[in-house]
């Protein structure tokens, strides 16, 4: 985690074609590789959610890998909320639907 100084946190919904698609698998894979921590999961039946944790530059980075999505999704709609940072993740992971 970098110093809290340099810390965002983004709270990131993504509405469309996102279930069934390997959306959250991909998700996940592009916060690895963006060296960012936090979770995603699936909402409802056309919605993923995820919490990212970083650098601005590496979540920036993250929230637009994620609103693009991997090529068999369609992203429709997305909602961008920043946060204080809770510094609470070790790493990236994939949370249980709701």
């Amino acid at each position: 985690m970098p110093d809290a100084i340099d810390a965002v946190r983004a709270h990131i919904w993504v509405t469309g074609r996102v279930q069934g698609v390997g959306f959250r698998a991909h998700v996940e894979f592009v916060a690895r590789q963006t060296g960012v921590t936090g979770w995603v999961r699936n909402v409802g039946y056309d919605t993923v959610e995820a919490v990212a944790e970083g650098t601005r530059e590496k979540v920036e980075q993250f929230v637009e890998l994620m609103k693009q999505g991997p090529r068999t999704s369609r992203v429709d709609e997305s909602r961008i909320e920043w946060e204080d940072v809770t510094g609470e993740f070790r790493e990236f992971g994939v949370k249980r639907s709701v």
